[in-house]
């Protein structure tokens, strides 16, 4: 396929990988989830655990991904290294994927999750305000509320690299300072004693589940925690306009992810000193975040709370828009998806197209499900292609030896495999309970075929 005449230009360094890494990884899921793993898991020491599995797992990910980064600089990131590790189809599967699913969902449920706490200041913003019914579809000014931010953002990354980069390294230092004055307020000052003698008693803290079954609820409730810590791969999709990118991707990896992994185990340790487990499990509308708030604020910290979760969604969804289209540029490039995407701005230098097609499609998913049910969706998916990525690596360093790697994945092969062997166990966990929604996302994975079958007969002919 020929290239087009504009090209992606290489902006963006090493603060804008990190902001990009930590912003598109701290959204809601932080200040929400923590209600629903509670109830999963059932005591105090399971809930850590989960989050510290999740850190864990998230931090061998982005240092294994740092060789492939490192090895393939280029658009499109995760897309690529499939494509180069297992063939063409593999690449499209996770493209397709990720535009179906992957990104966009993440995007919408994000995007309703900003909305969801503007209706804190504005009540007309929420689920019951219906402003359009047309038989059995209803128009929420909740609804509406996130498709126009979805369309704000987009036109923002659209003027150019530099502006959504702006964007997210002032969201990004504005969600980390609020995260960070969140888990200093639960350590430092708003410690209840009584929270803490009833979540930390030697029999209350571990619960009375048996050890198998205790890693069975572990495996199934870390979907929340693993969506909440989702996105960072999203820096490598940019890395065709990173300098010096075989140093910069590896490195914006190894910072964002352990940065973030830290403070969201501050902050859940934190909520345990300032609320008893059972306000942890039934915080009204899993706001968890703002009810830790209130408990060292009183109530006038809710609103400042909500303030910040906004910042913080706004921050993410930005974060996601400007990584998530240049997947289906590269793909364009590949003859894999509609030539038009690969059309690049001659003046701004951004793929303008694919942006435009990524935010209507997150427009159309936010009309279809609630947050709970995008993130079930999306979180399936997103480990198969981890899995899949990490594989990769072995595959490439036996097939691919003469490859040049100016970084090498810390602990392989031994922490490569061990994310393999827990990511799928946690896959096979999520098959057997939670089968209504990664079902379904297995299916549009395999639906793909077709679609690749489709566009190779079409890229022949044209």
């Amino acid at each position: 396929m020929p290239q087009p005449a504009e090209t992606l230009r290489k902006s963006l360094g090493l603060l804008d990988g990190a902001a990009l890494v930590m912003g598109s990884m701290i959204g809601s899921g932080i200040f929400i989830v923590a209600a629903d793993i509670a109830r999963q898991v059932g005591a105090p020491g399971p809930m850590l655990l989960t989050w510290a599995f999740t850190a864990l797992l998230t931090l061998i990910a982005a240092l294994s991904y740092g060789e492939l980064a490192a090895a393939m600089p280029h658009a499109g990131g995760q897309y690529v290294y499939l494509r180069e590790a297992f063939g063409p189809l593999a690449g499209f599967l996770f493209g397709w994927t990720t535009f179906l699913v992957i990104q966009t969902g993440t995007i919408a449920a994000v995007a309703v999750a900003f909305a969801k706490f503007a209706g804190v200041f504005v009540p007309w913003i929420s689920t019951t305000t219906i402003l359009l019914r047309i038989g059995p579809f209803t128009l929420q000014s909740q609804q509406l509320t996130a498709i126009a931010v979805l369309l704000l953002l987009t036109w923002v990354n659209s003027r150019g690299v530099r502006s959504g980069a702006l964007v997210q390294i002032v969201f990004t230092c504005a969600k980390t300072f609020a995260l960070l004055g969140l888990a200093a307020a639960c350590l430092f000052a708003g410690r209840n004693d009584a929270a803490v003698e009833a979540n930390f008693a030697p029999g209350a803290f571990w619960g009375n589940e048996p050890g198998l079954n205790l890693l069975r609820l572990i495996g199934v409730a870390m979907v929340g925690a693993l969506f909440s810590s989702d996105a960072w791969n999203s820096v490598t999709f940019t890395a065709g306009e990173m300098r010096n990118p075989s140093r910069t991707v590896p490195l914006s990896l190894a910072i964002g992810v352990l940065a973030v992994s830290v403070l969201y185990l501050a902050c859940n340790y934190g909520y345990l000193l300032v609320l008893p487990f059972e306000a942890i499990q039934n915080a009204p509308a899993d706001r968890v975040g703002t009810e830790a708030a209130r408990a060292v604020f009183g109530s006038s910290a809710v609103r400042i709370m909500a303030a910040a979760i906004m910042i913080s969604t706004f921050g993410c969804v930005n974060g996601l828009i400007l990584s998530g289209a240049r997947v289906y540029y590269a793909m364009a490039l590949d003859g894999l998806f509609f030539p038009q995407v690969a059309r690049v701005h001659p003046t701004r230098h951004t793929p303008t197209t694919s942006l435009a097609v990524q935010c209507l499609w997150a427009c159309a998913l936010t009309l279809t499900g609630t947050y709970s049910e995008l993130l079930d969706y999306v979180i399936f998916a997103v480990l198969l292609f981890y899995i899949l990525t990490i594989a990769g690596l072995f595959v490439l360093r036996r097939t691919r030896p003469e490859m040049e790697r100016p970084y090498r994945a810390i602990g392989y092969p031994v922490l490569p495999a061990f994310y393999i062997l827990a990511a799928g166990s946690i896959e096979i966990l999520l098959l057997f309970y939670k089968p209504n929604y990664t079902w379904p996302g297995l299916i549009i994975v395999v639906l793909g075929v077709p679609v690749y079958l489709y566009w190779r007969k079409r890229e022949v002919t044209v």
